[in-house]
């Protein structure tokens, strides 16, 4: 009987293609859960800020808007700087503000609607307080421009 080489045992390979497979699989799961992890520690403690405009429906002239700047359960955000700024209706320029103790800034804003133009917009950004647990990634509540004419 011949001694048996590794070289030639055709059988050392019939399990390694699944046990790959499987490997990548559990690997892959594995990351997936530590990214999640990650993610989640990076995000703990921090609260998405809106705007609360009033009024929320203005015409095409010259207008005073107070915006309320609040967190998740609607809690007034005292030295916040908000930024009022052309979306689809023109401001001549960006405006700044900051909320006072009861977390209001109050804009005098004059916007227009270009030609054939009916309704826009006027968005707010929100720079939270130094030092706070607050962000403001996503969009905010806008002022909606209505030309009735």
């Amino acid at each position: 009987m011949r001694p048996r080489t590794l070289t030639a045992d055709e059988r050392a390979i019939e399990g390694l293609p699944i046990r790959l497979v499987i490997a990548l699989v559990v690997g892959v799961a594995s990351l997936s859960v530590m990214m999640n992890t990650i993610g989640g520690i990076q995000t703990l403690g921090v609260s998405e800020l809106d705007t609360q405009p009033e009024p929320e429906v203005i015409g095409p002239d010259e207008t005073d808007v107070t915006v309320a700047v609040v967190g998740p359960e609607g809690d007034r955000i005292s030295n916040a700087t908000v930024v009022a700024k052309s979306g689809t209706a023109t401001l001549e320029s960006v405006h700044t503000a900051e909320t006072g103790a009861g977390g209001n800034a109050t804009f005098t804003l004059d916007p227009s609607l270009g030609p054939n133009q009916k309704e826009g917009t006027v968005v707010f950004d929100v720079k939270p307080p130094a030092g706070s647990e607050y962000e403001d990634d996503r969009d905010n509540t806008a002022v909606l421009v209505v030309d009735e004419n």
